[in-house]
């Protein structure tokens, strides 16, 4: 069996955090991309600046100003799944972070560590509280986005949440 990868003739390794490398050279999120032509203008630093949008969507409290964030981060076919709700769909995502908003009003979503991504898919860490202090509730969520770059699903994993 051929252990090269994309016919560069060196071998895949993982490098920390499970991103993959290649002895001899360096290869780009980019060209690592299977399925096709290298994928042009998405790097994994992109990720970063995606899940911050996301992330701001969950914490804008103005009802249109969240539906017209939803509108441009989001496939219209968008998904978002965790233990408690569920929602597809611009309208119902909107309608699912204002819901949100109202259970934790005056809380805020964090990044609260490094984003993982590869492909089309990244993890991340957020807490979710009042600023400056202890997170009341914390989770990892991963999200996939689509071929423009656009938000397509979330699955949400609930790590600490408040007790009754």
């Amino acid at each position: 069996m051929d252990s090269t990868l994309g016919g560069r003739g060196n071998a895949p390794h993982y490098l920390a955090g499970n991103r993959l490398g290649f002895e001899g050279g360096a290869l780009s999120f980019a060209e690592a991309a299977p399925g096709g032509p290298p994928r042009k203008g998405f790097t994994v630093n992109d990720f970063d600046a995606l899940i911050q949008r996301y992330l701001d969507t969950w914490n804008e409290t103005d009802a249109d100003k969240r539906a017209a964030l939803v509108a441009d981060l989001w496939a219209a076919d968008g998904r978002y799944v965790d233990p408690i709700g569920s929602a597809e769909g611009h309208a119902a995502l909107s309608g699912l972070i204002g819901a949100v908003q109202q259970q934790f009003e005056g809380m805020r979503f964090d990044l609260a560590g490094a984003v993982d991504a590869h492909h089309d898919q990244a993890r991340f860490t957020w807490a979710l509280g009042p600023v400056g202090a202890e997170p009341l509730v914390v989770g990892f969520d991963v999200l996939e986005r689509d071929a423009d770059g656009r938000v397509r699903t979330v699955l949400g994993f609930l790590d600490k949440v408040p007790t009754a």
